[in-house]
């Protein structure tokens, strides 16, 4: 449900009212006042808030509908103009329009109560509920600044669900570098060791019922929320897939984290970056991956110079952060070792992804021929899963390659020459002999 034209309309008729309030022009109106009172609010996303935290949202979304509206309606209070501080409002780089800040709401949302004014700033605390369910920050300032001087932001994911009632998907970018993984394989595709196929189990029976656990009397004020994950092997052995799997049965959205876009230069970036992918994933519920994870997770050093320090205090950041999630997290890495170990103490399971033997290697190869043309019959599966140690990616790759070049020379079978033409690549690619 979104934000219908009869609630924005009665807020901004309220909004006036409190200007010419402000302006010594009249007494606030009571029947705007009941006109707002009486306007049916039930929107999902904003039904746990309070009066006042939602006209917070709504202030804060005002110059998205009616960019306009504080201008005209301040220059109507105030029609001899001049510097007015008690309104607040910054401009922006390209909005011409005012921007209302934490000053602006305190003007145009405090009443008759002397202690208003402070309610309106504990609202807006980064630990109080309109921060801690990501929708609306006050902006970070310098220091010295007044905190109540900085914009109202509400991120634009909120703003779209309010407005349209959906959010469409988050744009992949520095701001938000994170891309959501999918996959058309099934569980039937994925080949996986006992033990690992076990403890994969385990992660589902999590994701089942986890719900019952955070209702639990006695559970819910022991155990902590969300559920972190190790995934460690050799690349190629089914970490990513396993991931994809876990969301499309569970129809829960896998985000994989891009390090490449989350590691900054500047200090406190990373920080910055991660945290909007966390805020967006823990109000909908999506599972996190952060593929290979020592890039960002890796071990704590020594301090020896600056660079050392902020690289620590981005490692321990991770680790509240990690701790605090309260969906599904899976970290993937080649090496289990690489990590700081105050991670690995914090996952709830620790899954190997080991290079597949003989006999699933050769379940690999049988699943991964195509359907529609026929291999020759000198193919010897059993005896390519033998000699010739691939991980499930390689096999499907040096499949690629035969199928593809059987279509080049017009043939009409896989061959066993295109197989071991493809498998010697993969071979290449890990300077192997074959």
């Amino acid at each position: 449900m979104q934000l219908s034209i009869t609630i924005i309309e009665a807020f901004c008729r309220l909004l006036r009212a409190r200007l010419t309030l402000r302006a010594g022009t009249a007494v606030e109106s009571r029947m705007e006042q009941n006109v707002w009172n009486n306007v049916p609010k039930r929107i999902p996303l904003l039904e746990a808030l309070s009066e006042t935290e939602f006209q917070l949202v709504l202030l804060a979304l005002l110059p998205q509908i009616r960019p306009e509206f504080l201008n005209e309606a301040i220059l109507e209070a105030f029609p001899a103009g001049g510097d007015l501080p008690l309104l607040g409002g910054v401009k922006g780089q390209n909005h011409r329009g005012l921007l209302p800040t934490g000053e602006t709401a305190i003007a145009l949302l405090s009443d008759a109560d002397p202690d208003e004014p402070l309610t309106i700033q504990s609202l807006l605390q980064p630990d109080a509920l309109l921060a801690r369910e990501g929708l609306l920050f006050l902006e970070s300032l310098r220091e010295g600044e007044p905190p109540m001087s900085g914009r109202l932001i509400i991120p634009q994911n909120i703003a779209d669900h309010l407005l349209f009632g959906r959010e469409p998907a988050p744009r992949f970018g520095p701001d938000f570098p994170a891309k959501q993984l999918t996959t058309a394989m099934n569980w039937d595709d994925v080949v996986l060791p006992q033990t690992t196929k076990s403890q994969v189990q385990d992660i589902s029976a999590w994701l089942r019922h986890h719900d019952k656990l955070t209702t639990d009397s006695n559970l819910s004020r022991k155990i902590k929320p969300g559920y972190r994950v190790l995934f460690y092997g050799p690349p190629g052995t089914g970490k990513t897939l396993t991931a994809a799997m876990l969301g499309k049965e569970f129809g829960k959205p896998v985000y994989r984290v891009d390090l490449s876009q989350i590691v900054s230069k500047f200090i406190g970036e990373t920080e910055k970056n991660l945290e909007t992918v966390f805020r967006r994933a823990e109000r909908q519920d999506w599972i996190l991956f952060f593929d290979e994870a020592d890039a960002l997770f890796g071990k704590r050093t020594s301090v020896q110079s600056a660079h050392d320090k902020y690289a620590n205090q981005e490692v321990s950041y991770l680790l509240q952060r990690v701790e605090d999630y309260a969906g599904l997290l899976i970290l993937a890495s080649n090496f289990k070792n690489n990590l700081d170990d105050a991670f690995v103490r914090r996952f709830q399971n620790i899954v190997h992804f080991p290079q597949p033997n003989a006999q699933e290697r050769h379940l690999l190869w049988q699943k991964s021929l195509p359907a529609s043309l026929p291999a020759d019959a000198n193919i010897d599966l059993q005896e390519i899963a033998s000699s010739y140690e691939l991980s499930g990616a390689g096999i499907l790759n040096a499949v690629h390659y035969a199928v593809l070049r059987c279509y080049d020379l017009n043939e009409t079978h896989l061959s066993l020459s295109g197989i071991i033409e493809g498998i010697r690549k993969e071979f290449l690619k890990e300077e192997k002999p074959l």
